[in-house]
């Protein structure tokens, strides 16, 4: 099933070979005992540095991404398609858990698309074959003419597919729901047609249940090599977070990943806005032995120096720059270089965990080592002289960048 098209209801439209069942599984799946679920610990890479630097997604988390109309949320979820990998640890040949765990050969991604219209479906379908991805993905597509009844079964279609793969074949499977707004809309109207009593906003009472027999599929099972990663997405009506599709989905899942409609009108893609994002498994995805030991005292220090620059930016509109203090010019130049280098990145741009860190520290050097309050000394001393981006400068080089650090400082003292 691996690299197949199929439609709503499991039927290949590729114009490939029939698929042969070998054999059928329940689609409504059997939920997983609690005590045989494993907790995430390992991360899954996406190539984008906002979610692996500040939002890592562990394997066997559920995290959605919360859009909205005309928003580039189509583009990232084929950009995560193209870049999901496993971490690697350098020098460990990327074996974790066992040469099975840890091979790229054991990653695979299913991809389901509810009441999508024809030309997304032509950009996803389009994009995973020139792309090469898509001999790691099984595609399903409910398009927007589809029968309402079909966009009920495509998510459960597309997470029986994940768990054969991750029970069975021991892989570790990402799985991509779009748009889960579209889903909630279709129960809604099923619901509406068996004339039960509706809920808020005449969306079923039963909804908050059903989105957890879809959310709660995802995760570890103790025994088994394979783990299954949700990131599902949906769009929110008049970007209003409180509505009950969003608002139900946040308390299931573990964190969210917020697109910005500010960010985008400023041309920066993937306009991913990181003060409202959460990922709830970060901590136990991430450190030494995960990723790098710096990662969650940068991640931090990137959060507050960046909520300072929000804060500096909007204290600038109303006294103006010249009353600003020279910590505060220091943030706005923070939070502008945060931006359009760092949350900025190109659509075929795959950036490594290792290589967002080092970049992170390019960006928290426009700040003396006094206002870095957020990491420890020790990481300090070990990492705020670093150069490049394999992140083993020299020591001359260090103290020129000291130099031009205190040099920066006294010119805008001056200033």
């Amino acid at each position: 099933m691996l690299g197949r098209v199929f439609d709503g209801s499991g039927r290949a439209i590729d114009k490939g070979p029939k698929v042969l069942a070998e054999d059928y599984l329940d689609i409504n799946g059997s939920p997983i005992n609690p005590y045989s679920r494993e907790y995430p610990e390992e991360m899954i890479s996406t190539g984008i540095s906002t979610i692996d630097t500040m939002n890592s997604i562990a394997r066997g988390q559920k995290i959605p991404i919360f859009s909205a109309a005309g928003l580039p949320h189509n583009e990232i979820a084929a950009q995560i398609c193209r870049q999901a990998s496993l971490v690697q640890q350098p020098g460990n040949n990327g074996v974790t858990k066992g040469v099975h765990d840890g091979h790229e050969d054991n990653f695979s991604i299913v991809f389901g698309a509810m009441g999508v219209n024809l030309e997304t479906s032509r950009f996803f379908t389009r994009d995973f074959e020139e792309n090469g991805s898509m001999e790691r993905v099984s595609l399903f597509l409910n398009l927007a003419n589809d029968p309402t009844i079909e966009r009920i079964i495509t998510p459960r279609l597309a997470l029986t597919t994940a768990e054969y793969y991750a029970y069975q074949l021991e892989k570790h499977v990402l799985v991509i729901l779009t748009d889960l707004s579209s889903y909630c809309d279709a129960l809604r109207e099923v619901s509406a047609a068996r004339e039960e009593v509706p809920g808020r906003r005449g969306y079923p009472g039963y909804m908050y249940t059903d989105l957890a027999t879809i959310y709660e599929r995802a995760g570890r099972v103790e025994g088994r090599n394979g783990s299954i990663t949700q990131v599902p997405i949906l769009t929110m009506p008049n970007d209003d977070i409180t509505h009950p599709i969003p608002d139900l989905t946040g308390y299931i899942t573990e964190g969210q990943i917020f697109i910005d409609r500010q960010l985008h009108n400023k041309g920066i893609y993937p306009p991913i806005n990181v003060l409202p994002c959460l990922s709830r498994l970060m901590k136990s995805a991430i450190g030494e032995g995960r990723t790098r030991k710096d990662h969650s005292d940068v991640s931090n220090q990137l959060y507050a120096k960046y909520a300072i620059g929000r804060d500096a930016a909007s204290m600038k509109a109303v006294v103006g720059e010249e009353a600003l203090s020279n910590e505060d010019k220091l943030s706005l130049e923070f939070l502008d270089r945060f931006e359009r280098n760092y949350v900025n990145q190109g659509a075929y741009e795959k950036r490594s965990i290792f290589d967002g860190l080092d970049m992170a520290w390019e960006l928290l050097r426009v700040f003396p080592k006094e206002l870095l309050n957020r990491i420890p000394k020790k990481v300090l001393d070990q990492y705020y002289q670093r150069q490049g981006k394999s992140g083993k400068g020299t020591q001359d080089n260090g103290e020129a960048n000291g130099s031009q650090q205190q040099n920066g400082e006294g010119n805008l003292i001056d200033a």
